[in-house]
């Protein structure tokens, strides 16, 4: 067989088990999952996100019957501190990002940054999941992107392949566009350069559920990389859409399902540059959600149906 591409898959949320609270929902529960049979198949793969102190939300259900959001600060025994730390330019300040490993639950090496550090302007960037506001969000995605790929540089792993799951990761996208820049390269040759190394999966199939931002908003983050509007504005148009980069940035798309594929393909048909969006039916990984009796009794012939009322018994 032959040698398989060394992948880094960047996702803003990872599922990995219900006790770690860094994913909000499907997005994650998918991440986790890749990660996990990634691991059964002997993938070279390393995740990269970001260490959620909050995490997404907890809600509880008052006696009244009202629901309740609340946050609590989460501490972790099982993330292996690398000793590596990063940095990235946040609205023209410095910020140290620490560098924690997780590969507890039977999952490739996860990586994940976190920038509650001493001496950095905002140590709460990574507190919540979604939280916030368009300048937080940039903040998060500007770590998850440049700070992945600093990361992995920092650590000393190779990549062949840069997998976006979803359109968070984009900035990713623009540092390796800058790194090549840096050595010499034009925007055009880099940007071509960097398409062969990008995959990138799309997800939401209505176009109000795509983020779209302000150039204005992404110079003033820092966001811009050394880039200049013209740059930005041929990947992502004006306003800057992060799925409209990201497809201008990718050799190939994913949609999730062949319906989407076809979904997908229509919505964004009249993007300029757009990689091909094939359909990627996903699963699910079959040690996290398949009982073990129910392998058995599948094996022996026996009624599932009787074995899955017991299991919801117990």
């Amino acid at each position: 067989m032959d040698k398989l591409p060394k992948v880094a898959y960047f996702c803003m949320e990872y599922g990995l088990d219900s006790k770690f609270k860094i994913y909000s929902g499907g997005l994650g529960i998918l991440a986790g999952d890749i990660l996990k049979a990634a691991k059964d198949l002997n993938v070279p793969m390393v995740g990269i996100g970001i260490k959620w102190k909050q995490g997404y939300v907890d809600q509880y259900i008052t006696e009244d019957g009202r629901t309740l959001d609340t946050y609590r600060a989460y501490d972790y025994d099982f993330l292996e501190d690398t000793g590596i730390t990063v940095d990235v330019e946040i609205k023209e300040s410095t910020y140290t990002l620490k560098v924690w490993k997780v590969d507890k639950f039977n999952n490739v090496p996860l990586y994940l940054l976190d920038a509650d550090v001493d001496g950095n302007e905002n140590r709460l960037i990574t507190s919540q999941l979604y939280g916030w506001f368009s300048e937080e969000r940039v903040a998060q995605e500007i770590i998850l992107g440049v700070g992945g790929v600093r990361a992995l540089r920092k650590l000393g792993i190779d990549v062949d392949v840069y997998h976006f799951n979803d359109n968070h990761p984009v900035f990713a996208g623009i540092e390796l566009i800058r790194e090549k820049m840096e050595n010499g390269l034009t925007f055009n040759e880099a940007l071509e350069a960097t398409r062969e190394e990008i995959v990138f999966t799309t997800h939401t199939p209505v176009p109000a559920g795509n983020e779209v931002h302000s150039h204005r908003l992404l110079e003033y983050m820092g966001a811009y990389l050394n880039l200049d509007y013209w740059h930005m504005k041929r990947l992502g148009g004006d306003p800057f859409s992060m799925t409209v980069a990201a497809l201008r940035m990718s050799r190939i798309s994913n949609g999730v399902a062949q319906l989407h594929k076809e979904t997908a393909n229509k919505m964004w048909e009249g993007v300029e540059g757009s990689s091909r969006i094939i359909g990627i039916t996903n699963g699910v990984h079959n040690g996290t959600w398949q009982d073990e009796r129910i392998v058995k009794a599948y094996k022996e012939g026996k009624s599932l149906l009787e074995v899955h009322n017991e299991i919801k018994k117990s």
